[in-house]
């Protein structure tokens, strides 16, 4: 077993973690849950360019809430970590490894636009919850030793070779006191339901799929029907009129933008109906707070922008 203390680059990264980083602390799973799909993406790449060979069988991300034991898990079979990268990206806080595959693989395969998730700031912001966190973790490299790596929100960590059976990560965060109502299993599907809707990669909770829905924006206009574009709508704004017409949006320049805005029917209510743009970046909800992102003009308007450039 090895020690050590993690290499920050900032004094005090906890509290900042903690107090600062996230003004929600719900946001953590999503940060959480965009890894397990990152890595899960990661393989598909592998697969795709040859370099990984076997089977991908069952690639569902799982998360596992455990009230007695306090404890919420998040499970992916994904490309997994040797020792070496579990230092290089997990102990060097802040190392995006997202941004090291992507350039790796940028020419080889479409999937890399799909990698969303960053090992480094956004895996401690489990600390916001959680005062001790662990992982078991396996590389898709069958001769890489798997690895056992805690922290108790200290910067001192503890890793050690261990067995797993299966490739990917499996990570254990145990709930602190003060976080209470993330051992809630409403507030649990709430979350992953709000944020995780339409991530590329099935996610499961309580061995239910939560993001069954299908990113419309992501399909050719011609391929969809209005029947599909109204269903849509109604499904984002479940007691909303039909709207009266919309826009099929596909940008690459000056930044990358998919989405479909719709024109609602103009009411009474109309300042009420404002603000009503979510926004997603590939495929992970951000926020419908756009009032700093879009013009005014279209703050009146409704629907899903997602681009990876934010």
């Amino acid at each position: 077993m090895s020690k050590g203390n993690l290499s920050v680059h900032t004094e005090n990264i906890f509290p900042i973690i903690k107090k600062f980083l996230y003004s929600d602390h719900e946001i953590f799973l999503r940060e959480l849950v965009s890894n397990a799909v990152d890595a899960t993406q990661k393989l598909k790449t592998l697969a795709t360019s040859g370099e990984y060979n076997d089977e991908l069988g069952n690639i569902d991300v799982e998360v596992i809430l455990d009230k007695e034991a306090r404890t919420l898990t998040i499970k992916d079979r994904g490309i997994g970590m040797s020792a070496e990268e579990v230092e290089k990206y997990i102990n060097q806080i802040a190392f995006s490894s997202a941004e090291e595959f992507v350039s790796k693989y940028a020419d080889k395969s479409e999937t890399t636009n799909n990698i969303i998730g960053h090992f480094g700031l956004g895996f401690y912001s489990a600390f916001m919850v959680a005062g001790r966190v662990e992982f078991t973790t396996q590389s898709y490299r069958s001769e890489d030793e798997s690895i056992l790596w805690k922290c108790d929100g200290s910067t001192s960590y503890e890793m050690e070779p261990t067995e797993k059976a299966e490739r990917g990560t499996t990570i254990t965060l145990y709930i602190n006191d003060d976080a209470e109502e993330f051992l809630d299993e409403s507030r649990i599907k709430a979350i992953l339901q709000k944020y995780c809707s339409f991530m590329p990669v099935p996610v499961k909770f309580n061995e239910e799929e939560v993001n069954k829905n299908k990113p419309l924006w992501l399909k050719k206009p011609a391929d969809i029907s209005n029947e599909e574009y109204e269903d849509f709508y109604a499904q984002l704004y479940p007691y909303a009129e039909k709207p009266l017409f919309w826009i099929h949006l596909n940008v690459d320049y000056p930044f990358n933008m998919t989405g479909i805005l719709y024109f609602p029917k103009w009411t009474a209510d109309v300042e009420m109906k404002r603000n009503k743009i979510q926004l997603y970046s590939n495929q992970v909800f951000i926020t419908d707070e756009v009032k700093e992102i879009v013009p005014e003009f279209l703050t009146l308007l409704h629907g899903v922008i997602d681009s990876p450039d934010i």
